[in-house]
């Protein structure tokens, strides 16, 4: 297994998840977005608005393709797992988990966050029917799924970890 990629829309755990696991897996982690924003030196909000968001996808790509380390954890930006090509990477590359928060949930976490140029611009309706057209995205994606609701971050990363492990003689 050569990489763990972590999708989910925002807001439901992939970075959180992702730096516990690190931890107990003793793997470098990687936050995509971060790792986009250090490489371009714009926030996301300044990419979407200068170069539009067809770019900033463009920009997501193409670091799923170049991204040079190997066993790593990756945590992907929420609209990662839309294009066919990135979850055709994903797949063949590492092991794909999808965090499956409710929306509720997700709502909660997100709905103040000034640094998601989406949530900035938009009614929780639109962002609930967002969550709902991709959903299906990131089931597509996943090679498992990981129901987060009513479990702790703490089992969430262990059972994530617990996963990891049993996979690792298979690949």
């Amino acid at each position: 297994m050569k990489r763990i990629y972590l999708v989910g829309f925002m807001g439901c755990g992939k970075s959180a998840v992702g730096r516990r696991l690190s931890f107990l897996l003793k793997l470098p982690f990687y936050d995509m977005d971060k790792e986009i924003v250090r490489q371009t030196g714009k926030t996301i909000p300044e990419i979407f608005e200068q170069c539009g968001e067809a770019y900033f996808r463009d920009l997501e790509t193409e670091f799923l393709k170049s991204h040079g380390h190997d066993n790593c954890i990756i945590s992907t930006g929420g609209g990662v797992p839309l294009r066919e090509v990135n979850r055709k990477i994903m797949r063949e590359t590492g092991l794909v988990l999808f965090l499956d928060a409710p929306f509720r949930e997700i709502w909660r976490r997100i709905h103040k966050d000034a640094n998601r140029p989406i949530v900035r611009n938009s009614t929780r309706e639109e962002i609930e029917a967002l969550f709902k057209s991709r959903y299906r995205h990131y089931k597509a994606a996943a090679h498992i799924t990981i129901r987060t609701e009513f479990r702790t971050l703490r089992q969430i990363t262990q059972y994530a970890a617990f996963q990891v492990n049993r996979l690792k003689g298979e690949r």
